[in-house]
């Protein structure tokens, strides 16, 4: 199934950021420093911005600095690929920003006793990881697991605009995203799982997963 992002969007993306990488490069920065970089840029539009209400600016700030995903990795594979620490380190950030950007967002719907997006978020940041663990696990068995309809990407977009329309004005806005996100979170988990238990059916004779 395609993704909300799709790969030509992607790709886009990445013809942008490719002559940044290369000066990047050229000026001695590493991928490992710009992981570190977008991970502490997330920390501050999240924690500084959105949790204390700022939600457009906060939002803006995620989704900019939240982009060096593509970034690191383009620059990876122009100095000749991502080595183990650098793919290691970048999912770890990944999970530092992530739960900085759900835990900023429960912590600001509940300064304004919304229960229920209090919910959603918490939901949310609990299917996320579980999106990213199923897909780790599976490679760690030696398959592989690239599916899905909500990846990171998706993900961030979803909730930055949500974000975004609830801070001009369109109150509803963030809980409808979160709830959103919430379901296509956990369609994404069942994909998974269902694309993994048929890659062991295959590798047992038997049949059994």
């Amino acid at each position: 199934m395609a993704k909300i992002f799709q790969v030509s969007a992607r790709a886009g993306m990445t013809r942008v950021v490719e002559p940044i990488a290369r000066a990047l490069l050229r000026a001695g920065v590493t991928p490992n420093a710009v992981t570190v970089a977008g991970t502490v840029g997330v920390l501050i539009g999240a924690l500084g911005f959105g949790a204390r209400g700022h939600l457009v600016a906060g939002a803006l700030i995620v989704t900019v600095f939240a982009l060096t995903d593509l970034l690191d990795g383009t620059m990876a594979r122009m100095s000749g690929g991502s080595t183990r620490f650098g793919a290691f380190l970048d999912s770890s950030m990944d999970r530092v920003a992530d739960s900085a950007v759900f835990g900023a967002v429960a912590y600001w719907l509940a300064t304004q006793n919304n229960h229920s997006g209090v919910a959603a978020a918490l939901l949310c940041l609990a299917a996320g990881a579980l999106v990213s663990y199923v897909k780790a696990r599976a490679e760690g068995l030696g398959m592989t697991c690239n599916v899905g309809i909500a990846e990171r990407t998706e993900r961030l977009l979803i909730v930055g605009v949500g974000g975004i329309l609830t801070g001009v004005g369109v109150d509803p806005a963030l809980e409808i995203a979160l709830w959103l996100l919430a379901a296509v979170s956990i369609f994404t988990v069942g994909q998974r799982m269902a694309h993994v238990y048929r890659q062991a059916q295959q590798l047992r004779p038997d049949g059994q997963a």
